[in-house]
């Protein structure tokens, strides 16, 4: 057993995102998924996903989570819930289960940060973080490991207290780190713009994203979801993190129905950034990059996590 302090121990930062890097250097795993929903009126439904992942001769593992968006106000407990089982790919004996929730924030924050490594300006200086939750603060220190040059984080949420209460967190661990109110006011001076929510209506407005910058979309995991706009899609070179996406995040469904963008516009995903099969060219266009946490990644993690731990680690 794998407690979530064991997690983030191990899963620091340069070693985990190299980690991912190196994953996608090997054979792409097989992955299925099974998601089963109850609807709630008024809300997103209460949900529950399966997705298995099997790198021949490598490594095979399962996640499985739940999300159940109104256990704050009803029960006070988080909204997500995971574990992650690691099993022998050669003989199948189970090895570690893993808690879920600590994995799968190391894991998104990787993810974007692994795209943005590629993709953001190398100097960048200035982020905005869009969202305040419990993922905010792992993908700010990501980014901060693949960019050393940010020297500003600015924080939006819809509740401006939880924009507040994150600032003061990390500035206390010497983050330089503020709330800001006016999200249209801030995307033109932020050079990576990374956005986690729950919206269904877009925050990320296109025309107003810096020739250049960096955008990173994390939530959107459902086709009512959405955080950017038909102008970010229209601006932006664009890349994703599994093609797998296209077909389930709100950010895309509708923009390829309907024209906005067509599939020969998304320009990769990370395997082909990670074995440098895209020549990347700087510019004045902004580049996109969405993170639609597919099942291979969680692997990719759990298999380096069961590799870095020590006999006290273990059971």
């Amino acid at each position: 057993m794998v407690d979530a302090d064991t997690v983030h121990r191990l899963l620091d930062w340069p070693g985990a995102i190299e980690a991912m890097r190196l994953g996608h250097l090997k054979d792409k795993p097989t992955i299925a998924r099974l998601a089963l929903d109850q609807p709630h009126e008024g809300g997103h439904p209460d949900m529950m996903l399966a997705v298995p992942a099997w790198q021949a001769g490598e490594a095979l593992g399962i996640k499985v989570v739940t999300s159940f968006p109104r256990n704050v106000e009803t029960y006070g407990l988080p909204t997500v819930d995971a574990l992650y089982l690691v099993f022998d790919p050669h003989t199948g004996k189970a090895q570690a289960v893993i808690d879920g929730e600590a994995l799968i924030f190391r894991k998104t924050a990787c993810d974007s940060a692994l795209g943005a490594s590629f993709l953001a300006p190398p100097d960048a200086s200035r982020m905005l973080m869009i969202g305040a939750g419990a993922l905010a603060p792992y993908v700010i220190a990501a980014m901060r490991a693949v960019r050393p040059s940010l020297k500003h984080v600015s924080i939006w949420n819809r509740t401006p207290e939880r924009a507040q209460a994150l600032a003061a967190t990390l500035q206390a661990a010497g983050t330089p780190a503020e709330a800001c109110l006016d999200l249209d006011a801030e995307l033109p001076q932020a050079d990576i713009v990374i956005s986690a929510t729950m919206a269904t209506e877009p925050l990320v407005k296109g025309d107003l994203v810096a020739p250049g910058a960096h955008v990173g979309l994390i939530g959107s995991f459902t086709p009512q979801m959405r955080e950017g706009d038909d102008a970010l899609l229209r601006r932006a070179a664009i890349f994703v993190d599994d093609y797998a996406c296209l077909e389930r995040s709100g950010e895309f469904i509708e923009p390829l129905r309907s024209g906005v963008i067509t599939r020969d516009d998304v320009r990769g995903d990370l395997f082909a950034l990670c074995r440098g099969e895209i020549a990347l060219q700087p510019g004045t266009r902004p580049t996109l990059f969405k993170n639609g946490g597919a099942g291979h990644l969680d692997l990719f993690l759990a298999s380096h996590l069961l590799g870095r731990l020590a006999p006290a680690d273990q059971g």
